[in-house]
C-alpha cells in the first residue's frame, strides 16, 4: 500500500500537490531523495503543501490521485525486482498519466525504465515499461563517470551533473533531448544528446540529485503541475522572485568559465 513519506508543515497553504516516489523504497541511488527535497522546497516557495507518498512493489497507481511523479535511479538489481509484474501493473495507467501531460521527472534507471528496454552489463534485456520509445543498451567495458553540462537552446537553460552510467540510451523521433551536450558524455557516443523531454515528462541520467544544482528545472515541474491542477489564471512568483539565490549551477557554470578564461 502506498504510504506518505514526506509532508509540508506550512500554514494557510495557497495549493496543495501530490506527488508519486516510484519505487522510493527501492530506486533511490545517488542522492535521489535530494531531488525530493528540492521539489518540497521549491512547491513551499510557490505556497504549496507538498505531500510524498511512496509508491512501489503492489500498489496501485491513478493517474487522478497525484499531480506530480518522481522516479529516481537504481542498480541493475533493484531494476531486475520491478521489471516483472509491477511494471505490467503500472504501465497503462503511468502511460495515461504521461499522455495527459502532467509532469514526471525519471533519473537514471527510472529514465531507462520507461522505454522499452535496458540492457544490463552482463547482456541480458530487462524489459521497460513500454510507455516510451527509447531503448537502452549497454557499454559493457566502459562507462560515462564525470561531470556533465548540457543546454537546452529552447528552454534557454544551462544544465549541470554528475554521471555514472554504462547504459547508452538513443530516442525515439516523437522524443526531445532535454539538452545537447556541451561536455560529457550524455546518452550515448554517437549523437551529442543527454536525457529526454516527451510532452511534460523529462528524463536524465544526472545525478548530484539535479534539482539542487538546477533549480530552473525544479521550478519549471512545480509550477507546471500547479498550472495543471490550478488552471493557467493563477498568479506564481517568478523564478528571480523566490530562486534566484538557489541557481547554483548557473553560478557554479559562469565561475568555471571565469576560471577558464
Amino acid at each position: 500500500m502506498a504510504y506518505i513519506s514526506l509532508k509540508s508543515n506550512l500554514e494557510n497553504p495557497k495549493y496543495s500537490l501530490n506527488v508519486a516516489h516510484l519505487y522510493g523504497d527501492l530506486m533511490n541511488t545517488y542522492g535521489d531523495n535530494g531531488n525530493i527535497l528540492m521539489l518540497k522546497y521549491v512547491g513551499e516557495k510557490l505556497g504549496a503543501e507538498m505531500t510524498f507518498n511512496i509508491v512501489s512493489l503492489g500498489d496501485t497507481f491513478a493517474k487522478e490521485d497525484y499531480d506530480l511523479v518522481f522516479w529516481g535511479g537504481g542498480q541493475d538489481y533493484e531494476q531486475e525486482i520491478i521489471a516483472d509484474q509491477s511494471l505490467i501493473d503500472l504501465s497503462a495507467p503511468l502511460k495515461d498519466y504521461i499522455e495527459s501531460e502532467k509532469p514526471l521527472l525519471a533519473i537514471c534507471g527510472g529514465y531507462q525504465m520507461l522505454g522499452q528496454y535496458y540492457v544490463n552489463s552482463e547482456g541480458t534485456k530487462i524489459q521497460g515499461t513500454g510507455i516510451l520509445g527509447h531503448y537502452t543498451e549497454n557499454l559493457r567495458t566502459d562507462r560515462f563517470i564525470g561531470d556533465i553540462e548540457t543546454h537546452n537552446e529552447k528552454f534557454g537553460e544551462t544544465y549541470y551533473g554528475f554521471e555514472n552510467h554504462s547504459g547508452i540510451t538513443y530516442l525515439s523521433d516523437d522524443e526531445k533531448p532535454l539538452g545537447t551536450v556541451v561536455y560529457g558524455g550524455g546518452n550515448n557516443p554517437d549523437d551529442q544528446t543527454e536525457g529526454l523531454i516527451y510532452k511534460n515528462t523529462f528524463g536524465t541520467y544526472f545525478h548530484g540529485p539535479i534539482l539542487s544544482r538546477n533549480a530552473r528545472l525544479a521550478y519549471r515541474l512545480v509550477t507546471t503541475a500547479l498550472y495543471q491542477k490550478y488552471g493557467e489564471e493563477i498568479q506564481l512568483p517568478a523564478f528571480e522572485e523566490i530562486l534566484a539565490d538557489e541557481d547554483k549551477g548557473q553560478q557554479i557554470g559562469d565561475l568555471k568559465r571565469k576560471v577558464e578564461k
